[in-house]
């Protein structure tokens, strides 16, 4: 289901922090991630998670599409063949653990989009509710195959194959799949 195109989403982060002149430091201390972290995301050795993303992208002040956008003139529409969305692995926690989640972009070529649509695979057995995230937005999720929970908040949501939640994203969230067999999750995030 996922498709082996990559994105250089380190290469974005890294021209953004050095056209706006900062430090991995300042960069660091405005975001609340380690330097370390900045700098493993900006040579590519690990791939930020979708919140993370989203957190780069305001402090930024780009959409979270921008690091997905391939080089190239405007279009009017966008169509993304089964398996032909570019991928997104190597997603690792802020403690370094792996995040247990893929992430593949459906719509790299449209420009300065308000939404972003992902298909996330989820391996099974992932329970690590270590992590919770926000980010600013509104997010839309919908169980595609498999069954997952939706941690928000304090709250735990099972979603079975079908089943779809809206939610404020500014609230601290985190997918999790505590099951046997993989689980594949639409994701629409919007960047207010």
């Amino acid at each position: 289901m996922m498709s082996e195109s990559v994105f250089d989403i380190g290469k974005k982060i890294k021209e953004l922090r050095l056209k706006k002149g900062l430090t991995l430091k300042q960069v660091a201390k405005e975001t609340g991630f380690s330097p370390a972290l900045i700098s493993q995301i900006e040579n590519n050795n690990i791939s930020p998670p979708i919140a993370t993303l989203a957190k780069l992208a305001s402090f930024f002040d780009v959409k979270i599409g921008y690091f997905f956008e391939d080089e190239g003139g405007e279009v009017k529409y966008s169509i993304c063949r089964k398996g032909q969305g570019k991928k997104v692995d190597r997603v690792i926690s802020r403690s370094g653990k792996k995040h247990g989640y893929t992430y593949e972009a459906l719509s790299a070529d449209f420009k300065n989009k308000r939404m972003e649509p992902f298909i996330l695979k989820l391996d099974k057995n992932l329970n690590d509710e270590e992590s919770l995230y926000s980010h600013e937005g509104e997010e839309f999720l919908m169980v595609l195959k498999g069954n997952v929970i939706v941690a928000i908040e304090k709250e735990r949501l099972e979603l079975k194959e079908g089943d779809s939640i809206y939610f404020d994203s500014s609230a601290r969230h985190r997918l999790l799949n505590p099951y046997d067999k993989e689980a594949y999750v639409l994701a629409v995030i919007l960047r207010q």
